[in-house]
This record gives C-alpha cells, structure tokens and sequence, in this order.
C-alpha cells in the first residue's frame, strides 16, 4: 500500500525587516535557515502601508511563511489577516497587535507626526544618528549598530516619514480580537530584555489558536541582529515541529 503523502510541504519564508532597515538584515538568520527552509529576505520599494501590504502579497506566494521584525511584523500579522488561508506560518519579532487604548493610539500618532516633520527637515544623516540613540536599541553591539546603518543610510528622508505616518503604531487600529482569525502556527519572539514585547509577545500567543511564545535570553528589541544563531534557532524548531520530518513521523506511526 503507498504510504500517504504529507501535503503541508515546507513553507519558503519571506523574511521582512523594520522601519529603517533593507532586506539584508535578515541575512544572518537566512543563512542558518537556508538549509532545510528557502528563505527570501524583501528589500521593500513602497513607502506606505498599503503599498508594502501589496509587495508582501507578490512576494509570498500561497503557502508561503511570513517571517517579520518589529514594523514588518505588523506588516506580516496585517498581511495575514486580510488573507488568513494564504499564509502557512507567521513569525511576529518585536511586534504587537497595536496600541488598544484611543487616546494613547492619539498620543502615538501624534509623537509620530511631529518626528515625521522633522525627518522631512533633515538630511538622512542627522535622521540616522537621530534614529540610533533611541534607548530602544541600547543592548545592541556597536559592531551590530554599523552593520545597520548603511541600509539606514539609503533611504530618503521624505519617504521615510511617509511611512511613518501610514504604517506608525498610532496610525494602525489594533487587532488583538481579531487574533483568533489566523488558522496558521504562529510563533511570537521576543528579546528578553524588551520587557514591553515578552509582555505583548505572550498574550499574542495565548490568544491565537495555534501560537507559540519564545524569548531570546540575551537580546533586546532585535533579537535577530543581536542572537542571530538563537533566532534561527527558535525558528528551526518552530517549523520541523510543523513541517519537518519529525511531524510526519509521528503522524505516520
């Protein structure tokens, strides 16, 4: 008798990266994957919302994996949500389901629009340094820091704030009801030392049907600059648990 056929072959990971960032940041954690996982890191051209929503959809073909960091982990979940049964997996890093409260989404927009002012009033030089004192990145190297900043350094000053006002968490209504929507596995990252994201990351997972929480020892808001072994790590583990042969196996006995 022919033995059944595992019809949920391994996803290709469309890997997305953050605000400031081209694709390559995701180029230490591709490579540990490549093996047993085509990854494909998108260097996106859009600078809206909308238009980024689009380049995930013509990049990731049906049954692909979304694999996000901090903006492009919204961008992945929101992506995932207007086409649930597209997506095989989700990867969310340094992302949440939005801001709930009105008047603290009001805040946000707010503080976004006013930096977004003064992005368009500064070269991208001074917009980098700008960028790279946030505390938020405290915990990275300074190796880790200089390997970001020419990517930084490649973007427009007024197409940056143009994303900024589309994309921001204050422009973005929040979606945590609508987590129970996302059929896929979805893991949830976090670094260890990004208090608020663990906090987010694990009641994300607890209220979609099949998440996953894990934390990063180590790292702060990007773990996958900062432990980039350990990222691919958890994710490896994450997808053989759903694709890989261990499932078949345990399925098939």
């Amino acid at each position: 008798m022919e033995e059944p056929t595992d019809t949920r072959r391994a996803p290709t990971l469309v890997l997305l990266p953050g605000f400031m960032q081209r694709g390559d940041a995701w180029e230490a954690v591709a490579e540990r994957l490549s093996e047993r996982y085509p990854s494909a890191p998108l260097d996106f051209t859009s600078h809206s919302f909308r238009g980024r929503l689009a380049e995930i959809e013509a990049a990731a073909g049906e049954g692909a994996g979304l694999v996000g960091y901090s903006l492009g982990g919204r961008l992945a979940l929101h992506a995932a949500l207007r086409a649930p049964g597209r997506y095989a997996a989700l990867v969310l890093v340094g992302a949440s389901a939005g801001i709930e409260s009105g008047g603290e989404r009001r805040a946000r927009r707010m503080a976004d629009e006013s930096l977004s002012t003064w992005i368009e009033r500064h070269a991208i030089e001074a917009v980098v340094e700008r960028w790279e004192r946030q505390a938020v990145f405290a915990s990275q190297a300074a190796n880790v820091v200089a390997a970001q900043r020419p990517g930084r350094l490649s973007h427009k000053p007024a197409q940056l704030a143009s994303l900024l006002r589309s994309a921001g968490q204050g422009a973005l209504p929040p979606v945590w009801e609508r987590l129970g929507e996302l059929p896929m596995p979805v893991l949830v990252l976090a670094g260890a030392l990004d208090e608020p994201y663990v906090r987010a990351a694990r009641r994300m997972a607890a209220a979609l049907p099949r998440g996953a929480v894990r934390r990063i020892e180590g790292a702060g808001h990007a773990p996958q600059l900062e432990r980039p072994a350990a990222v691919a790590s958890a994710l490896l583990e994450f997808l053989d648990e759903h694709f890989g042969e261990r499932e078949i196996v345990d399925r098939d006995a």
